[in-house]
């Protein structure tokens, strides 16, 4: 409903534009060349006939011939319907304009006096009727070409509007891929994280539990709506921290730095999640000590987050840098949603992997 009310608001501006288009262009320079004013009735419908006959002119090609015959290519055949369509209409009009405003007394004394003066001292000039016919094929070839040249415009306008929204359409497709992605993926991991716990601590399993139904109920309903708000995405991640902390033991030293006070922004979900995944995935050792910070801030339009483990405590031996699809997945969709709106520094140093984020919410460009 909201796309047809703005396809008709552009057709009502449309035919607006067109209107005002007629009068300023058209009928306004008639009555300033002939001196009339809307109190001179006879002048003021031959202004109007006038501007008829070329708007016929123009919408037969502007509607009809330019978008069937010249923009798919079919030249010759337009020049040849368009010189029979402005001959055509020149007869038709020739003989309504007679029929419709025969000439006046005064009018037809000074033709008769013409004719009676001969064309000896008119040899070389044109006659009035031959100057009428030049007025009216240069001013039917104007019209036509400002026709071609307005329908070509308006045809490139909403070729770009098409891409525009083809892109729009991709771009959705994508992110609902990798959105789709992200769920199952984080599911996994999670399910194999309850899956180790419950050989732990039976106890903090079932609450480990309820938690994962808490997350599966924001990851099934809410960050299904496209953006979530950052407060909302902050209390996911936060759960999904206190989840990962029943398995960590005493050498682990967790940091998490949260802001307190912050804009509530609209955000896409399980943006963070990954990094966060990754921290724990391969930052915690159980045979020496080891680290986790993940932090996140605000600083004006600026979202700044960030995590660093040690990057020697994984105990599966993997790579931190070869992490299945969740790290990839994220800077696809931040190609996706923030293009030129954020900077992902990923740092593997000796002994600590670090990640840092910044995401422009405003209007400004990294």
């Amino acid at each position: 409903m909201k796309r047809t009310g703005n396809i008709r608001q552009r057709k009502g501006w449309g035919v607006l534009l067109h209107i005002t288009g007629w009068i300023i262009l058209f009928i306004l320079p008639q009555f300033l060349v002939t001196g009339g004013g809307f109190e001179d009735l006879r002048t003021t419908l031959i202004v109007f006939f006038n501007t008829l006959v070329f708007g016929i002119i123009f919408y037969v090609n502007y509607l009809w011939l330019i978008p069937l015959l010249l923009h798919k290519g079919r030249w010759p055949q337009y020049v040849v319907v368009m010189l029979a369509l402005v001959i055509a209409v020149q007869f038709a009009s020739n003989i309504a304009f007679r029929r419709a405003f025969p000439p006046t007394p005064a009018v037809e004394q000074r033709i008769r006096e013409a004719k009676q003066r001969g064309h000896d001292n008119r040899k070389g000039r044109p006659s009035w009727a031959r100057m009428a016919v030049y007025n009216y094929f240069i001013t039917a070839f104007l019209v036509t070409g400002f026709a071609v040249g307005l329908r070509s415009v308006e045809q490139s306008v909403e070729k770009e509007r098409e891409i525009k929204e083809l892109e729009k359409e991709k771009l959705n497709s994508e992110l609902a891929l990798l959105k789709n992605q992200v769920s199952p993926h984080f599911f996994f991991n999670t399910l194999n994280n309850i899956y180790s716990l419950i050989e732990i601590n039976k106890e903090d399993a079932r609450e480990a539990v309820l938690s994962l139904s808490k997350m599966m109920r924001y990851m099934l309903y809410e960050s299904e709506q496209g953006n979530t708000k950052l407060s909302r995405e902050l209390e996911f991640m936060k759960v999904y921290i206190d989840l990962m902390k029943l398995r960590i033991n005493d050498k682990v030293k967790l940091t998490v730095d949260f802001p307190e006070k912050y804009d509530d922004i609209d955000i896409p979900p399980l943006l963070f999640i990954p990094f966060i995944e990754n921290a724990f995935k391969h930052g915690v050792s159980y045979q020496k000590s080891s680290f986790i910070r993940i932090g996140l801030s605000m600083e004006g339009d600026v979202l700044h987050f960030r995590t660093a483990n040690s990057s020697n405590g994984g105990s599966n031996g993997a790579s931190q840098e070869d992490s299945g699809i969740g790290l990839d997945n994220v800077r696809k969709r931040l190609a996706l949603l923030y293009p030129g709106k954020h900077e992902l520094n990923i740092t593997n140093e000796e002994s600590v992997y670090s990640v840092e984020l910044k995401i422009i919410t405003g209007n400004k460009t990294i």
